[in-house]
């Protein structure tokens, strides 16, 4: 594996991690609480290896970004959404693990309670992080 990997290695836990999401939803909405806490888990496992991943990718090539190919509307479009995916996975990084722990310890009320912040936003992280990936490295 080369460096130049890792951005695509990355996309593709991203995109698990969205179908997790997805499974583990349907599977609490269906009251299928086992199935959830397994697939929740494999959710977060995948975005914690996504999050070495990029940390690893950015101290490689020393943070150096890859410029956006984009002109016009669309390069519009790809910062407003390049911008509200960093700042919405920075809560993520507190918010996924702080429903996590409220869900260990069996505090059921306040799981869902931040459960339903916790899931649309880590949703969101996921999908346009897949979409970061296709603008920058297949799209443009």
């Amino acid at each position: 594996m080369q460096v130049n990997d890792i951005p695509a290695l990355n996309a593709g836990l991203n995109a698990l991690a969205t179908v997790l999401l997805t499974v583990g939803f349907i599977a609490i909405k269906c009251g299928k609480r086992e199935l959830h806490r397994r697939i929740m888990i494999g959710a977060c496992t995948v975005s914690a290896v996504f999050l070495v991943g990029y940390v690893t990718h950015k101290a490689l090539v020393r943070g150096v970004h890859t410029p956006f190919g984009g002109e016009g509307a669309i390069r519009t479009v790809y910062y407003a959404m390049l911008l509200s995916h960093v700042l919405l996975a920075m809560s993520i990084a507190y918010l996924v693990p702080r429903t996590f722990l409220l869900a260990i310890r069996g505090d059921t009320v306040r799981h869902r309670a931040w459960a339903r912040w916790t899931f649309p936003i880590w949703y969101y992280v996921s999908i346009t992080g897949v979409l970061v990936y296709l603008f920058l490295y297949r799209w443009y």
